[in-house]
């Protein structure tokens, strides 16, 4: 079955980190540029940061530069998500995507919830 499961999720205090887990199975991620995407309730889905199969030029969205970093690891067929400083804001559902020209795969998702 091919598919993506993610991970590392939690209740976190403001100011507090997580690292989030996007593993593969049934395909390799080799060759498939990875994002991750949240939604928060009541708001609509967001791109949170992207990186190409590469693993080189990460993009991230304003609201989460310096303090997430996505990372790969071809070997382990998983991408990270480390988040770091979370806010309350960054509460939300958070998503994987793996694209290659017409294939892509979505995640789950992993709850995340920053709060006192």
């Amino acid at each position: 079955q091919l598919q993506l499961v993610e991970s590392g999720g939690g209740l976190v205090q403001p100011g507090g980190s997580l690292r989030l887990s996007c593993a593969a199975s049934g395909f390799r991620l080799d060759y498939y540029a990875i994002g991750w995407f949240r939604q928060a309730p009541g708001k609509e889905r967001e791109a949170v940061s992207c990186i190409n199969s590469g693993g080189r030029t990460p993009n991230y969205a304003d609201s989460v530069k310096g303090r997430l970093t996505i990372s790969r690891d071809n070997r382990k067929n998983t991408v990270y998500l480390q988040m770091n400083s979370l806010k309350p804001e960054d509460t939300a559902v958070y998503y994987c995507h793996a694209s290659l020209l017409q294939s892509d795969y979505w995640g789950q998702g992993t709850q995340v919830i920053v709060s006192s």
